[in-house]
């Protein structure tokens, strides 16, 4: 293990040495990496492919967890359990994401924004929480 993690580092600083990074010419750094993250996530194909990986993605492991495929009976559920999670945390994902950016679009600051994804979120939560104690969603 200790090898691996000196092979890591030495790969990472060779790396490093060959390449600049973006805004490494004195122009402002920050400006430069969202910028071209910006022009990436601007892209519709690059929502689209985003979109069908994650779909094609959720509905294997959802088929491969009650489908009988002959995997055991653990490991269907754990996947299963997975599929939850995941979809959970977009769905969660996309309650932060509105609130903020509702915020923001009204002209608030970022830390307005981050108050309002926080405070749906945890209304959200606590919902999840009520509607378990009420009649058990979960288990």
């Amino acid at each position: 293990m200790g090898l691996l993690v000196v092979a890591t580092f030495v790969a990472v600083a060779r790396i490093g040495a060959q390449r600049t990074a973006p805004g490494a010419d004195g122009s402002d750094r920050y400006a430069a990496v969202t910028g071209a993250l910006r022009d990436f996530t601007g892209k519709p194909i690059v929502w689209a492919v985003a979109f069908i990986a994650v779909t094609v993605g959720v509905g294997a492991i959802t088929l491969l967890a009650v489908g009988d495929f002959g995997l055991p009976e653990g490991l269907s559920g754990s996947l299963l359990t997975v599929v939850y999670a995941a979809v959970g945390l977009m769905l969660t994902g996309f309650v932060f994401l509105g609130a903020y950016f509702s915020a923001r679009g009204r002209g608030l600051g970022n830390a307005h924004g981050v108050a309002a994804g926080s405070f749906a979120t945890g209304l959200v939560f606590l919902l999840v929480i009520a509607i378990q104690l009420l009649v058990g969603i979960v288990g």
